[in-house]
């Protein structure tokens, strides 16, 4: 055991930056079956934390940025969830373009798990969509729970095109930054602290979220029937707010710690002073 592990120090930064790219290579390697099914409960823990989220949001008198902070800690469920309890989610793997760009993997291998983590999480997150109605979980409040997921879903599939892939890149940094400070402590205490601020943040904020849109819309598409909410509108949503993630994940983060401490593997470990 080392002196950092001993007293409780989180990871520095470099050493930080070669775990995610010893784990990316693991999961790029990962067998399919067990990708398939870790994303599909990712997909599933992410629609927990939108539920409660939405819950949490109905009806508050507490003013809008305080609503918005209160149920952003609450969605932090879902990516507690996911880093602690142990899931696959695609915005969380667009840190794998760390060990890609290391060439510890192949762009097939990257892609392959990007393509069946995006696929699980979409089915974890249908399901999960399929349950929460089947519990009518959108009666809750006198049906105000059901209004509320309603006004989330039309307010995303309104956005314009630019507004979804900003507000996507914005959301993967604060993500992926989670995802990075999880890394870096030893304790199931230090990760959750690492994770509630940034998730806390990108909710509060109204930044886009690919997996939890995957939530959302679907939701909103079940309540409204023949109403305003299209189908075509929330996959376009859909697809532009993924390009976003990516783009925040892979370049504005992935790519920038990679350039800062992995683009010359035989530089000096950060002094811990």
């Amino acid at each position: 055991m080392d002196k950092d592990h001993l007293f409780g120090d989180a990871y520095q930064p470099r050493q930080i930056a070669q775990r995610v790219a010893s784990m990316g290579v693991a999961k790029a390697r990962a067998d399919s079956l067990t990708l398939l099914v870790l994303a599909v409960l990712a997909g599933a823990f992410i629609s927990l934390g939108a539920i409660l989220f939405t819950v949490i949001t109905t009806d508050s008198a507490l003013g809008f940025g305080v609503t918005r902070l209160l149920g952003g800690l609450g969605f932090c469920l879902g990516l507690i969830l996911v880093v602690i309890g142990g899931a696959e989610l695609f915005t969380g793997n667009n840190l794998l373009a760390m060990a890609w760009a290391s060439r510890l993997i192949t762009g097939r291998e990257l892609l392959r798990n990007w393509g069946l983590v995006y696929l699980g999480n979409v089915v974890g997150c249908l399901g999960t969509v399929l349950l929460v109605m089947l519990a009518e979980i959108t009666s809750l409040g006198g049906g105000s729970v059901g209004a509320t997921a309603l006004q989330i879903a039309h307010a995303k599939a309104e956005l314009s095109l630019v507004e979804a892939f900003a507000r996507g890149i914005l959301c993967n940094v604060l993500v992926c930054l989670a995802v990075w400070l999880a890394m870096g402590g030893h304790s199931v205490t230090d990760r959750i602290l690492a994770i509630v601020l940034p998730i806390s943040a990108f909710v509060t904020l109204g930044f886009e979220h690919s997996i939890a849109n995957w939530f959302f819309l679907p939701l909103g598409l079940a309540m409204d029937g023949p109403g305003t909410l299209t189908l075509a509108g929330s996959l376009l949503n859909l697809a532009v707010v993924s390009l976003g993630n990516i783009v925040g994940g892979t370049l504005l983060v992935a790519c920038v710690y990679w350039l800062a401490y992995l683009r010359a593997p035989d530089q000096p470990d950060d002094d811990p002073a």
